[in-house]
């Protein structure tokens, strides 16, 4: 006879392998252009497997774990970036410009008598999208392992590095919420993975 542990941990493991790969794969639909229903279904999942492990008095076996690990670090990586892209998208109303090189573009004040439009153009916070997935990396990977210290040490070193950048509001603005929906999507995520297997 299967003893109800047995049962629940089975349950437990598919349920959220199954809800981790839905959330994976309306992520990655959304790569390329961030829609709200697809990231909003993705997040649901997300937070019932949150909540499943949450109240589970189980957790998924070593190895096993290891594959909602692998999952779970994948979503948390890939994931950040349409979430975050749609929540700044949301935020500014797509008023602000994305550069070629995964800035934003900020055109410097026209001098009076000057025809509109013709103030140089800059690219700030250029590299954003490869700077989102490294910082998603440590975030993740670190409360995964239990060093959720690694969200301080992202934080300073993204603010230290990109603090010469952040004279203008736009910058300041795209930053704070940027980083804020990146990291609390990794956090999320790593935090489902961590209760689901430790």
């Amino acid at each position: 006879m299967v003893s109800p542990d047995v049962i629940l941990v089975a349950a437990l493991t598919i349920f959220l392998f199954l809800a981790l790969c839905g959330a994976l794969v309306l992520v990655v639909i959304s790569l390329r252009k961030p829609s709200t229903i697809p990231l909003v279904v993705a997040g649901v999942l997300v937070v019932l497997c949150l909540l499943a492990v949450t109240v589970s008095p189980v957790n998924v076996p070593l190895l096993l774990g290891l594959g909602i690990a692998m999952l779970g670090t994948a979503l948390g990586v890939l994931g950040g970036n349409p979430i975050t892209r749609r929540t700044l998208e949301i935020a500014s109303h797509g008023r602000v410009e994305e550069g070629d090189n995964g800035g934003i573009l900020l055109r410097a004040p026209s001098l009076p008598g000057a025809v509109a439009g013709e103030g140089a153009v800059r690219e700030v916070m250029r590299g954003g999208t490869t700077i989102g997935y490294l910082e998603r990396v440590a975030v993740t990977l670190g409360i995964i392992a239990g060093f959720p210290e690694a969200i301080a040490v992202v934080v300073a070193l993204k603010g230290i590095g990109r603090f010469s950048e952040l004279a203008t509001a736009e910058a300041r603005e795209r930053f704070i919420i940027g980083t804020l929906s990146s990291l609390v999507w990794a956090c999320v995520v790593a935090a489902l993975v961590r209760l689901a297997i430790w």
